[in-house]
């Protein structure tokens, strides 16, 4: 039986050709299309996988996930892109899933992915790994779990999910399978107009070490798209390993707890209430003014 086709849109070296201006002239005030900003390329310490180095200078990340069409006009899944920047909008990463045409419909949010982590030299430096696993609190022997490897085929740590009966909680493990960081997130992912909150927090949950943070992107984007914007806060002084793997944590609680609000049910109710919500806000201000207005 033949296997299933599987896609993947990897950056190229030469992604970003610059454009001929030289066969027909160009229009006053014109401004030629600039290529996105790259983050230099830092020295590697001793001990930092290939690739990883670029984690050693920052403490903040911002993954954009691309907006494609065919989701927005037909409903239908495709392989998702990022785009990982740091705090100066320089180009850090560059992320892309590998799955097939049959587990992304099928599946949806809750599906096995491959997610090919790529440098500005279009070299691959980390390969995330989620395999089919039940997500369900009525099902907690089978729970979700990614790897994360730097250099690909080297595993340097894993995301864990524990079991609970309301809220999202996970463990961050290293290599050798030890427990590192506690993450845990509110009791539901989808807040209508305002952002969405993981903490990373110490094995005892005394110390808050970092967050992931999912960005609110608008009423339209919201209800039309599951493309959203995601950050991630960790200390400077952290190793870069487990910084990977935080990072990593961050696609499987992209795809866990967020893409499963992006069903077209949901998208209405997001919809619905983003447009009451300013209507609710001019009722409440105005309230009081209505009453004081019967009482004359």
């Amino acid at each position: 039986m033949a296997s299933a086709v599987t896609s993947i849109d990897l950056q190229t070296k030469n992604a970003f050709p610059n454009p001929n201006y030289g066969q027909t002239p160009t229009p006053p005030g014109y401004v030629p299309p600039q290529a996105p900003a790259m983050m230099p390329v830092p020295q590697r310490p001793v001990g930092c996988p290939p690739g990883l180095e670029y984690l050693t200078q920052i403490d903040q990340l911002l993954v954009h996930q691309k907006i494609e069409l065919a989701e927005v006009i037909l409903g239908w899944e495709t392989n998702n892109k990022y785009l990982v920047k740091n705090t100066l909008g320089q180009q850090v990463f560059y992320v892309a899933e590998e799955n097939d045409c049959c587990t992304r419909q099928c599946c949806g949010p809750m599906r096995s992915f491959v997610l090919h982590v790529q440098d500005n030299m279009g070299q691959e430096v980390m390969t995330l790994t989620r395999p089919l696993r039940c997500a369900s609190c009525c099902c907690p022997c089978c729970l979700q779990e990614l790897e994360v490897q730097a250099p690909p085929g080297n595993p340097i740590g894993y995301v864990i999910q524990k079991w609970h009966p309301f809220l999202p909680k996970f463990i961050v493990q290293n290599e050798k399978r030890e427990d590192v960081l506690r993450i845990q997130g509110p009791f539901c992912a989808c807040n209508c107009c305002s952002d969405v909150n993981f903490e990373v927090m110490s094995m005892d949950e005394s110390t808050q070490v970092g967050r992931i943070c999912k960005q609110w992107t608008g009423m339209l984007q919201e209800a039309f798209t599951d493309a959203d914007n995601f950050g991630i806060k960790f200390p400077m002084d952290l190793d870069v390993k487990i910084k990977a793997v935080l990072f990593g944590a961050l696609f499987l609680i992209v795809s866990k707890d967020v893409e499963s609000y992006h069903t077209p049910c949901a998208r209405r109710v997001m919809m619905l209430f983003a447009i009451l919500h300013p209507v609710n806000s001019l009722f409440s201000h105005l309230a009081p003014n209505i009453k004081h207005l019967d009482k004359n």
